[in-house]
Order: structure tokens, then sequence, then C-alpha cells
């Protein structure tokens, strides 16, 4: 699973859930519930699980991360 960022000026990030849940140090056992975006600065999104916890991310820790490169 994965969450697929689009900005406003085109660029599309694809960020892997098991980066946000790692981040966020959310339990290996808890499962998606819903995603929220955070509307009123627009800085990012929310992560909600189905035993009470919650990923925050925020738009700058999605571009942040580096690529990864490919293994040929």
């Amino acid at each position: 699973m994965a969450f697929d960022v689009e900005y406003d000026d085109g660029l599309c990030i694809l960020e892997p859930h098991a980066t946000i849940r790692k981040a966020n140090k959310i339990s290996p056992s808890a499962k998606f519930e819903r995603l929220e975006i955070e509307d009123s600065t627009r800085g990012g999104f929310f992560v909600h699980y189905d035993n009470g916890q919650t990923a925050e991310v925020s738009w700058s820790f999605v571009c942040e991360l580096p690529p990864r490169t490919s293994k040929k």
C-alpha cells in the first residue's frame, strides 16, 4: 500500500505506507481505517488506524525523502 501525493505544480510522489508507519511508530498490527487531509493549513495529512493510533504526515516529509535508486 502507498499514498499517491500530487502537488499543485503537478509533481506526483508515491509514498510507501511502510515508510509512514515507521516514521510514526505505528504498531505493525494496526489496520488502516481512514485518511484525513489537514484542511486549515494544508500542511499534510493524517492516517488513522483501527487501534486509535494516528500517523501525521507533512507534505515536506513526503518531499524530503530521497528517491531510491533501482537495482539493475
